[in-house]
């Protein structure tokens, strides 16, 4: 009998450490969270399919949330249902583009006061459900130098508005926006409104994804 409950004894603790492993082993999630460049992210040869490759899938799991058009608002309105019922370690936060770009081809952009309160918002709800988060400026609407684009003013705006909130709230910046002004000044030559990183000045082409995977890899692993 004694023998038995030892037996038993050992069963049990061995069954507790298996447990324990497991939960310890389960992979790290990383939610890539954004508008019509992350939705494209995720298809063969995107910056997030590229980064899931480049991870061990059995250390990380690797999710994009990305739907085109969407702004700074809808984030936060999506954001129970494709973000935090999914219990992330980790949020890679991409938005910006269209709060911008829309002001002026639909009048449905972001104000800026509202655009630093919604992702304030995003970022206080996501910390609050336990994940890190990573911030990204929105790259280029449009790729000429020197400051020529028609949005360059905006877009500088309000991504040095994500600076700050990256800054206060104490969260790792990618900051692409740099990146990438930096990138044509260098690269683009001829002085072309896309086609360097971008498809159509917006959204990314192979150098594009590649670069902003390059550059994100070392803030998610």
């Amino acid at each position: 009998m004694k023998t038995y409950f030892k037996s038993l004894t050992l069963l049990s603790a061995f069954l507790i450490v298996l447990l324990f492993s497991a939960m310890n082993n389960k992979p790290k999630k990383i939610i890539f969270f954004g508008d019509s460049i992350t939705q494209a992210g995720v298809e063969p040869g995107g910056y997030v399919d590229l980064i899931k490759k480049a991870l061990d899938p059995t250390k990380y799991e690797v999710i994009g949330a990305g739907i085109g058009g969407n702004k700074v608002y809808d984030l936060y309105l999506r954001m129970e249902e494709d973000v935090l019922n999914k219990k992330p370690n980790l949020v890679v936060i991409y938005i910006g583009v269209n709060d911008v770009w829309h002001k002026q081809s639909s009048r449905t952009g972001t104000d800026y006061d509202k655009f630093i309160k919604f992702y304030q918002a995003l970022i206080n709800r996501i910390q609050a459900n336990g994940a890190k988060i990573v911030l990204c400026t929105p790259a280029v609407i449009g790729e000429k130098k020197n400051g020529t684009n028609e949005m360059d003013g905006d877009l500088d705006k309000y991504s040095g508005a994500i600076r700050e909130l990256a800054a206060k709230n104490n969260l790792p910046l990618c900051d692409l926006r740099a990146i990438f002004k930096t990138y044509n000044t260098e690269h683009n030559t001829e002085d072309k409104e896309k086609g360097i990183l971008t498809s159509d000045g917006v959204h990314l082409n192979e150098k594009g994804n590649q670069t902003l995977a390059e550059k994100l890899l070392p803030l998610v692993n």
